[in-house]
């Protein structure tokens, strides 16, 4: 069947936003909780393998109906950030769970508290919800008092939770005017974007121009709202709990080790300069002496290929489906089962993300398709996410949500596997050497950009302890893009907002290294593929119908990677440093021409109940 850009239905879920199943989500969330209360007093060391299993299975039944009630909340906001039912809706199921998780909170105390020989017999008979067990217990040192904890989990109501709710109701209003053929056109972020990526020099400036104009104008407020949750994150994470910096809070939720991380983005500050020679390298290509930042996501060719929504889908299915059949049968459900948002609309979040609801729901995506190849790339992405938390579902609610580095692991192959599909069957030469450049261009978005994001965010988090104002993180900022940029790239002025305008620093602090791990991860294991052929698919698809039920490193260590040595991540850089090598011998084809001169211009993870609700996002560029 031919698919078309649609809204998806939140109707699996419940039938509308005043429909008697919804209120009785709340009802028997609350009957749930009251009766496991009535477990409080029997948890003790000594508990048998029966009561402890059953407890643990209650605990489930609660986070089932909790994330069910929370995805349906989240998602009616970002379909529509500006709808003030929604907004109640998404406020009063924030509100409600804090005080359930809150009513909740005594089994995982009570779990971290348990001696290590008992601990050890508990988990050993808790089949797939053991890592879950396991990972709550490494928590042990940086968990306060229960009285502690809940005023925690009601603060982040009405503060961080407040905070990013409001950066997003405030962000998603925006209108972008951009004059274009002798008329002003007022467009969304996602439809402005498209001018960043098109063909036209000044239109690419223009665009950045506006974007940062807006988000500049409200810069000042929109910095303040960052410098809040950052102390907000200090405050909790360090002062209360302990932690030894803000880093290493995200990589415990992670379950990655802190020299893991440490490795990564030390390997990839070294390796900046492979991306300051593509930079010089598309200079060339495009005829100009320098690149301007307008000018990174330029298409080196003159086409600008649109592709059919319908046909799009049709592409994505079928590379998924050569690689292994069930993948595609996995992907499709996406859209037979109606839970793909792919319209562009007012209100509407810009972007796109994965939603997984529960382990045997269908997730839903969300995406702003207009047609271009990075649009199609970024449905295989999201797709791609779908696709591995279908492939887990077989484990608990608990466990088939994977951690966050590993989360992109099928997404990125994914793009890979659409992207050589796309060379594969493209004639047209100009187009060709478009997506070859596209290829590092993306590389670029979703290493080396993302690990300089996530080396501001360290900086941020710093600075802003030592009262740093927003001009002086704007200040910090500018050095970090000269760093990344080196004399490749002239940058202009109001690039020094582009950080308030990442939602990824405002939602989930340190998210993104989690972008640069699963590409460079995926690099790995896209040349064990190509080397081993059909042998490589069973290893890969374990990786994935893993889901969290263990720790990525092991995870990945049973596929013989090593994430805490250097040299692995190196080699992802070597793989680069090779593609960027051919495309320095392809002949120039482009006759050379003036540059236009300047002007000066992501899917959270939220807790719902001890579980997350899988939201993957892509926001890359």
């Amino acid at each position: 069947m031919a698919y078309k850009i649609s809204k998806w239905s939140l109707a699996p879920l419940y039938p509308s936003y005043e429909s008697a199943e919804l209120q009785n989500a709340f009802d028997m969330i609350e009957e749930q909780v009251t009766s496991f209360e009535g477990v409080r007093g029997k948890l003790n060391s000594d508990i048998s393998a029966e009561q402890f299993i059953q407890v643990i299975q209650a605990s489930e039944e609660i986070t089932r109906v909790a994330n069910k009630l929370y995805s349906f909340a989240g998602l009616s906001f970002t379909a529509d950030t500006q709808d003030q039912t929604v907004q109640s809706l998404y406020s009063r199921a924030q509100q409600f769970l804090a005080e359930i998780e809150n009513r909740t909170l005594f089994f995982s105390l009570w779990w971290k508290e348990v001696d290590e020989e008992n601990a050890k017999r508990l988990m050993s008979i808790s089949g797939d919800y053991r890592y879950f067990l396991e990972a709550l217990r490494l928590f042990k040192p940086h968990t306060l008092s229960e009285a502690e904890e809940k005023v925690v989990n009601l603060k982040n109501v009405t503060g961080t939770n407040a905070l990013t709710t409001l950066y997003d109701a405030i962000t998603n209003r925006y209108v972008f005017k951009l004059k274009a053929n002798s008329k002003t056109q007022e467009l969304t972020r996602g439809q402005l974007m498209r001018f960043v990526q098109g063909p036209d020099p000044k239109m690419r400036a223009a665009a950045y121009q506006e974007l940062y104009s807006v988000y500049g104008e409200a810069g000042p407020i929109l910095g303040q709202i960052y410098q809040t949750i950052a102390r907000d994150w200090h405050n909790e994470n360090i002062s209360l709990r302990k932690f030894s910096d803000p880093l290493s809070v995200r990589n415990l939720a992670n379950d990655i080790p802190n020299e893991a991380v440490n490795a990564l983005l030390e390997t990839a500050r070294k390796n900046v300069k492979i991306f300051q020679r593509y930079f010089k390298l598309k200079a060339k290509a495009l005829g100009v002496k320098k690149l301007r930042r307008y000018d990174v996501y330029a298409p080196v060719a003159g086409s600008d290929k649109k592709y059919d929504y319908g046909k799009a889908a049709e592409m994505v299915l079928e590379s998924f489906s050569a690689f292994e059949p069930k993948l595609g049968e996995l992907a499709r459900r996406v859209f037979d089962d109606n839970r793909l948002d792919s319209e562009v609309r007012k209100g509407k979040q810009d972007g796109a993300f994965c939603w997984s609801v529960l382990p045997d729901m269908t997730p839903y995506v969300l995406l702003n398709y207009q047609g271009n190849a990075r649009d199609v790339a970024t449905m295989a992405h999201e797709l791609g996410h779908a696709i591995h938390s279908m492939l887990a579902s077989h484990h608990s609610t608990f466990t088939f949500h994977s951690s966050l580095p590993l989360a992109e692991t099928a997404s990125t192959f994914g793009e890979m596997m659409f992207t050589d599909k796309l060379l594969a069957e493209e004639k047209d030469e100009a187009v060709r050497r478009d997506i070859l450049f596209k290829q590092v261009d993306d590389a670029y978005a979703t290493i080396m950009r993302q690990a300089y994001f996530a080396m501001f965010e360290k900086q941020a988090h710093e600075m802003i302890q030592k009262n740093a104002s927003v001009d002086e993180l704007c200040a910090a900022y500018m050095e970090n893009l000269k760093e990344q940029f080196g004399d490749a790239i002239e940058l202009s002025d109001e690039f020094k907002w582009e950080w308030v305008s990442i939602p990824h620093i405002y939602h989930t602090p340190f998210y993104v290294y989690a972008y640069s791990f699963g590409q460079l991860l995926v690099f790995s294991l896209y040349q064990q593929y190509k080397i081993e052929g059909e042998s490589f698919k069973s290893r890969y698809l374990k990786i994935l119908s893993a889901g969290g039920s263990e720790a990525p490193a092991k995870i990945l260590e049973e596929a013989g990677i090593n994430i805490r040595n250097p040299k692995f991540w190196q080699g992802g850089f070597d793989v680069l440093e090779k593609l960027v090598s051919e495309l320095e011998k392809l002949p120039v084809s482009t006759k050379p021409k003036p540059a236009a001169k300047s002007k000066t211009k992501k899917i959270t993870a939220k807790k719902t109940v001890k579980a997350k609700s899988a939201k993957r996002k892509t926001a890359k560029r």
